[in-house]
């Protein structure tokens, strides 16, 4: 992946936090990386990359029943569309769907 690209989705992970309308949503992330909360976004792209390949869309870390949750949506070179559910912290994979693609 390029290192703009990277850049670019890691940007928008740590600005994806939940909390409608909250400013410091940059800094809870940036907290929750340093006290171990999350895996660092570069190991998960990484373990996506052989896991799940494909073109990454779309990253956004939320919250959901207390655990962080990496939310990726994907485009897989037959063109279907995933968006996968990891939990932050391990990377394992909670939940998958799929779209189909359209012709």
């Amino acid at each position: 992946m390029k290192p703009l690209a990277l850049a670019s989705l890691l940007a928008s992970a740590l600005l994806a936090l939940p909390a409608v309308g909250r400013d410091d949503d940059h800094d809870r992330a940036r907290e929750a990386l340093k006290a171990g909360q999350v895996m660092p976004l570069r190991t998960v792209l990484e373990r996506l990359e052989r896991e799940h390949p494909g073109q990454v869309l779309d990253i956004e870390i939320e919250e959901e029943h207390g655990r962080l949750i990496y939310e990726v949506k994907l485009l897989q070179s037959d063109g279907r569309l995933v968006k996968l559910e990891l939990d932050a912290k391990t990377a394992t994979l909670l939940r998958r769907q799929e779209r189909g693609r359209r012709d």
